[in-house]
């Protein structure tokens, strides 16, 4: 009797399985809200453009960003996912990438080795719990990024939560957690001339 049960739970839970990844293979648009929406298209606005920014807070200052130019490079854009190269000087490992995921908004942070493969810490980031702001959204630290940072030794950053602000003159990328706080400006009124392409990408057709 428990071995029927186990088969009938099984297939079940396999149907179940197959009809979930059916639907999430339609065409059906993703469900989104207007704060949702609004920031996502300000920042898609800035398509093809380039601009220089400044720290303008770090509580934890190092050599990382000291005396070198910051540019974030709103690179490539479609209706659900947007890709923004963030360069520190010479060192293009760095990638936002903002999707639409139909539960809110996903960050992700891509990082790459000079030769394009992924570092070992790459794909961290996190996902809207709220409506946010049209002009600012908050991404608290996933479960992947949590765990990705205890096995890297940085179980610190686990309470990371990264936040962007857009507004007509301004971009803003901004890392908080407790005891610590790090923040870009980026002037948005004087766009500077799109750098190559980050590490692991290609010029080709921008990709």
């Amino acid at each position: 009797m428990k071995t029927k049960k186990s088969i009938l739970t099984l297939i079940l839970s396999s149907s179940i399985f197959c009809f979930s990844n059916a639907a999430m293979a339609t065409d059906a648009p993703l469900v989104s809200i207007e704060t949702h929406d609004n920031f996502f298209n300000s920042i898609k606005a800035l398509c093809d453009k380039a601009f220089q920014g400044q720290v303008t807070i770090d509580n934890a200052p190092g050599d990382s960003f000291a005396n070198k130019d910051l540019i974030m490079h709103v690179r490539k854009c479609s209706d659900e996912k947007l890709e923004i190269p963030f360069h520190v000087g010479d060192d293009a490992s760095r990638t936002w990438i903002i999707t639409k995921t139909g539960s809110g908004l996903s960050l992700k942070h891509d990082h790459r080795h000079r030769d394009g493969s992924h570092d070992e810490s790459t794909m961290y980031g996190g996902h809207t719990l709220d409506a946010g702001w049209s002009q600012a959204q908050s991404f608290p630290a996933d479960q992947y990024s949590k765990e990705l940072f205890v096995s890297s030794g940085i179980p610190q950053s686990a309470g990371n939560t990264w936040q962007m602000f857009i507004y007509a003159d301004k971009f803003t990328y901004r890392l908080i957690r407790q005891g610590r706080e790090f923040r870009v400006d980026f002037d948005l009124t004087a766009p500077v001339t799109p750098p190559p392409a980050p590490w692991g990408y290609s010029d080709e057709n921008n990709e």
